[in-house]
């Protein structure tokens, strides 16, 4: 017989399967369908019922209108929504398949859990029930037919509505091998990504904690709030773990914090990190970091953090097309072993208030702008000279406009003045109050050459000359914000070098460059670039390891290259006439299917004036190996070569299945000072996927 559709709203009213009860209609697909005097309806052959969000598949119905029970053939396919799904070999349900009986049946939640049962009912399409249960995520092969781990049940309730599983006498078993026994049993199915419970707990282990274990608990609170406590129990400390999440219709705040009793230190010890990010009305934003502590080493001793200095800062900004303003107050705290001593002696406080507008004058062309700013910081100290207190308000108007010639040359003009009034305290070797003007002027030309190559290849030739004057004009000032002095490409044709305001580059210089990049049609890429500054008169105004010190700046050297975006290696450096480096960095990435690495090599000659004695030798390295489909190991290594040893070493091992993830990590910190002293860690995270843990599994087939 041929396929037949069934609208079942129209025709089977008659028989008493449409009722008051369904307000939906109800759409069946069979190869037969036969209707009998006796109000019985017999669909057989790929049938397919829809009815609301459900969608039953079958291979016969056979419907009673005398009390509106469906009786059903398997293999039976019944999908509740996009979330639910079950399997079964027969049934016998209500006409809006909400009530009933599957047997043989299996559940599928979220395409994750899956949950055998001898046998299913369906309550008000709310609640199923599940009796002589298997639950797991795991995938079974015939080649694996036990899963890797599994919960045996005599019951579990599935509340749909509040998409919870109730377990009744459970038992976790790893292979066939019972771990452990509850007679009640509450978790989250797959589809809840917030529910109170507990979470997946952490084996620590550390030679200055000791053995350990950390327990989260998660408590929802509401949509759009939570709060994770930990406890930390080891032989070592009695910690409490807090974290607190917020979403607010403009922003999010999060606050993370703990506190302990340990034997490292007498007393109670606390740390409070918090951040929150607001939109505010006319495209302000607000933004706020709290970062506190109770002693210099609690964050190393307990790996919340590896910071040396904490910041908190609440700021306000807006940024337009033509407009920017920013008002901010921070608060700084060292956790140095060296500064700790003289930590009321740096400045801990500060404030500033900044506004710029962007200009098109019509009359001369270019783009020019102006600034004003009001910034101002404070020391605890009240120490002559060494507790400094400085005010600064200043101002700035600068203009520059660009010309292409019609060889392909590109000039540009450009000229600002810069004007700054100080207000100095606790220093007697200044006057309270000091301010200078800067004028300056540069010029710029660049020539950029394409050429390309008979085999597709592209060359980018760029030679640069720039040239600037600058000078001051009144007092001088203490220099709090441009002591250290960074030259690369990003500033090599700046017109001031210094990061700050408190100094400018003086004098009238020189700055010529070459660029050169080949670009080939086979994917990879290689450019050079190298520049130098010249000065008419040496000022003195950098120390030897900036390498701008002299009349003549050090050769800024630069080569990139870049292979198939797999391989990338960097490298830069300053040397001067006679090849003798002051500063080096090498930079190696290397990413593929599976090994992606990055190691970074710099070295620096010792300066005084930027408190560094001795050379700066060090190498940083991080790579991850991907072995198989299910293992992955990871490693980092710091290491001092001035010193001779290493300061930071780890390894990492992860394990993964589509139900289950192992991580395991061996960590050690070998740097030492006076707060802080050398520690091992090795923490261990087990992760059972399918039961809300945030983590999809990964589908692998049989033979994986």
């Amino acid at each position: 017989m041929g396929l037949l559709r069934v609208i079942l709203l129209s025709l089977l009213a008659s028989v008493g399967w449409a009722s008051a009860a369904l307000s939906q209609a109800a759409t069946l697909v069979a190869d037969s369908v036969i209707v009998s005097n006796n109000a019985v309806i017999t669909a057989s052959g790929n049938i397919e019922i829809l009815y609301g969000k459900s969608r039953l598949t079958a291979q016969q119905i056979i419907y009673h209108g005398a009390d509106g029970s469906l009786i059903i053939e398997g293999p039976i396919v019944l999908s509740d929504g996009d979330k639910t799904m079950f399997l079964a070999s027969s049934a016998e349900l209500s006409a809006d398949l909400r009530n009933g009986i599957l047997r043989g049946a299996r559940m599928v939640l979220d395409q994750q859990l899956q949950i055998a049962a001898t046998e299913i009912a369906r309550v008000d399409g709310r609640y199923t029930q599940l009796y002589k249960t298997v639950a797991s995520s795991c995938k079974i092969c015939a080649n694996r037919p036990v899963p890797f781990w599994q919960i045996r049940a005599k019951k579990i309730i599935h509340d749909q509505q509040e998409r919870q599983l109730y377990f009744t006498n459970a038992q976790f078993l790893i292979g066939n091998v019972p771990v452990f026994y509850l007679p009640r049993l509450r978790l989250p199915d797959p589809t809840l990504k917030r529910a109170t419970g507990f979470l997946a707990p952490t084996i620590v282990n550390s030679t200055r904690l000791g053995s350990g274990l950390k327990i989260p608990y998660f408590i929802a609170i509401g949509d759009h709030a939570d709060v994770t406590l930990t406890p930390y129990l080891s032989s070592q400390t009695r910690t409490l773990e807090a974290r607190f999440r917020r979403a607010f219709r403009t922003g999010t705040i999060v606050f993370n914090s703990a506190l302990s009793s340990d034997d490292l230190r007498d007393g109670p010890r606390a740390y409070l990190f918090g951040s929150g990010r607001f939109q505010l009305p006319r495209d302000y934003r607000l933004i706020f970091d709290v970062e506190l502590t109770s002693d210099p080493s609690y964050m190393l001793d307990y790996d919340y953090s590896g910071k040396d200095r904490l910041e908190s800062i609440v700021a306000v900004a807006r940024t337009k097309r033509d407009e920017y303003f920013s008002a901010s107050l921070k608060s700084y705290r060292t956790l140095r072993g060296s500064e700790l001593a003289i930590e009321d002696q740096l400045p801990n406080l500060q404030g500033e208030i900044v506004y710029e507008k962007r200009f098109f004058p019509t009359s001369i062309g270019g783009q020019g702008s102006w600034e004003i700013s009001l910034r101002g910081h404070g020391r605890e100290s009240n120490l002559d000279q060494l507790g400094r207190d400085v005010a600064r308000l200043g101002g700035r108007l600068s203009w520059a406009r660009g010309h292409v010639f019609t060889n392909g040359m590109v000039g540009r003009l450009g000229g600002e003045m810069t004007g700054e009034a100080y207000y100095i305290a606790k220093d007697s070797t200044f006057p309270k109050y000091a301010s200078y003007m800067t004028p300056a002027l540069e010029a710029e030309l660049r020539w950029p050459m394409v050429r390309g190559g008979k085999s597709a290849a592209s060359m980018v030739l760029e030679p640069v000359v720039h040239l600037a004057w600058t000078d001051t004009i009144g007092s001088n000032v203490p220099n709090e914000d441009s002591t250290l002095v960074e030259f690369d490409e990003g500033n090599l044709f700046a017109i001031s070098r210094y990061p700050g305001d408190d100094r400018y580059e003086r004098g009238l210089r020189g700055t010529a460059g070459l660029k050169w990049t080949r670009y080939d049609p086979d994917g990879w890429s290689l450019g050079l670039a190298v520049g130098r500054v010249l000065r008419v008169e040496d000022l003195g105004q950098f120390t030897r390891a900036s390498g701008l010190d002299g009349d003549r700046s050090d050769w800024l050297a630069g080569a990139q290259l870049k292979l198939d975006e797999r391989l990338s290696l960097t490298t830069r450096g300053q040397f001067n006439d006679n090849f003798s480096f002051t500063k080096s960095e090498t930079r190696l990435a290397w990413a593929a299917d599976k090994l992606s690495m990055a190691a970074n090599y710099s070295w620096i000659i010792p300066d005084l004036g930027e408190n560094r004695p001795n050379h700066t030798s060090q190498m940083n390295f991080d790579g991850i190996y991907r072995i198989g489909n299910n293992w992955q190991a990871s490693a980092e290594w710091r290491y001092d070569f001035e010193a001779g040893k290493a300061t930071r070493a780890g390894l990492g091992l992860q394990f993964q299945t589509d139900c289950v993830r192992f991580d395991l990590s061996l960590s050690r910190r070998f740097t030492s000072s006076s707060s802080v002293r050398p520690d091992t860690k090795i923490n261990l995270d087990v992760l059972l996927i399918g039961f809300g843990s945030g983590s999809r599994p990964t589908r692998q087939g049989c033979n994986g």
